[in-house]
């Protein structure tokens, strides 16, 4: 009998999280003693608010969060997910259209196996995010890329969408803000593509996790409550973990319609139970609390992001376009390809990204992991100092080509 492979062929089709390999390259540098600066992880460098941490010491101290929980979220959690979401978004949801998960990436899976058979096509504007398209594969999906670029503001158009659907479109992937270029749809364009969607007969998923991220004359819109009829065709994922800095305590959510909720929660009670109660807990706490912490963060990545992008934008052969939300800076990079640095001659972005950090030690992510060839992506959820300094070192960098 021949040997059987080793590894699935659907596990084994996965690619690794680029921005996660990069980071914890930088982190293993630095762990050695080099000076890696890194922009690689979305991942704010606040610690996360006092408040909440000491709701999960108490609850540590609770033997009731010492045992099994449901496996959907506490009801408590859920309950004030519900009444957090009408407060930001202005969508009115019942807690038993909560399913809480571990982290922003099992409410997408759990979003994307509870909806698609193998075959349905998920429409999916790049840049994209790199765990979209694994995640709709892994479900049996397949993503069907709608590129945009700087000129459009990296927006997908309706006319570019109705131009990839096919017979068999089962849903469409709405992100905004935008990891990784920080675009935000203006709430006119949120509502034309949702009742677009709801036309069609379309599901969308739609990722909030950076709603209160904005800046300057940008707003978010929330797709559901823009068009409330499309609330039967929609899932919502959410979390903890930007907003509140909170990346290390694993808690998101999805908001979906009840039977896909009810579908989702059996799939997650056989795949990981319950989401860890301390988490669940401290993430009580803090979409319970007000936004005074959030504000302060913002108020700082505001800063972060003007500095950034004045700082790429005055290397020779990189232009960036001044982000709206999140926390990422998209620049083009291709005016430095076929230019040489330190005796290796770079061809795409993913070669620059690793010579840059091999020669100067900045860590950044290439265009390749969302889908865009020709980019990098910078995080600025970093220290002002950190900017500067990485910056300076690519800035050099660009200047030693020959």
């Amino acid at each position: 009998m021949a040997d059987l492979p080793r590894i699935s062929r659907r596990i084994a089709a996965i690619a690794e999280s680029a921005t996660l390999a990069v980071d914890a390259k930088a982190k293993a540098l630095s762990a050695a003693g080099r000076p890696v600066i890194g922009f690689g992880a979305g991942e704010p460098d606040f610690p996360t608010p006092d408040y909440i941490v000491e709701a999960a010491v108490a609850a540590c101290h609770e033997p009731k969060w010492h045992r099994y929980t449901p496996a959907g979220g506490l009801p408590e959690l859920k309950e004030a997910i519900a009444v957090k979401t009408m407060r930001d978004s202005g969508y009115s949801v019942q807690a038993s259209q909560v399913l809480v998960t571990n982290g922003g990436k099992q409410a997408l899976y759990n979003a994307f196996a509870t909806l698609l058979d193998p075959g349905d096509e998920v429409l999916l504007p790049a840049p994209y995010w790199t765990t979209y398209p694994e995640s709709i594969m892994l479900a049996g999906g397949a993503p069907v890329i709608v590129m945009t670029d700087e000129a459009s503001g990296y927006l997908a158009s309706i006319e570019q969408l109705d131009a990839a659907v096919t017979p068999a479109t089962k849903a469409l992937v709405f992100v905004s803000p935008s990891n990784p270029t920080g675009a935000v749809y203006p709430p006119e364009l949120v509502k034309a593509i949702g009742e677009w969607a709801l036309e069609k007969g379309i599901w969308v998923i739609t990722d909030e996790i950076y709603e209160h991220l904005v800046y300057g004359d940008a707003t978010f819109a929330s797709m559901p409550a823009l068009v409330p009829d499309l609330a039967d065709r929609c899932v919502v994922v959410n979390g903890v973990a930007k907003t509140y800095a909170m990346t290390g305590w694993r808690v998101g959510w999805m908001i979906a319609p009840a039977d896909v909720t009810k579908a989702a929660t059996n799939l997650q009670s056989h795949a990981t139970s319950n989401v860890a109660n301390v988490s669940q807990v401290a993430a009580l706490a803090a979409v319970s609390g007000n936004l005074d912490v959030v504000e302060q963060m913002k108020v700082a990545f505001d800063r972060r992001r003007l500095l950034i992008v004045d700082l790429l934008n005055s290397i020779p052969g990189i232009t960036c376009p001044e982000p709206e939300g999140a926390f990422y800076a998209y620049p083009s990079v291709k005016g430095l390809m076929g230019r040489t640095f330190g005796g290796t001659t770079v061809t795409s972005s993913s070669e620059l990204a690793g010579a840059i950090l091999d020669q100067v030690e900045v860590a950044v992510v290439p265009g390749e992991a969302f889908g865009t060839p020709g980019y990098l992506r910078l995080s600025y959820a970093t220290s002002d100092e950190k900017i500067t300094e990485g910056l300076d070192r690519i800035k050099a960098f660009v200047a030693s080509a020959s």
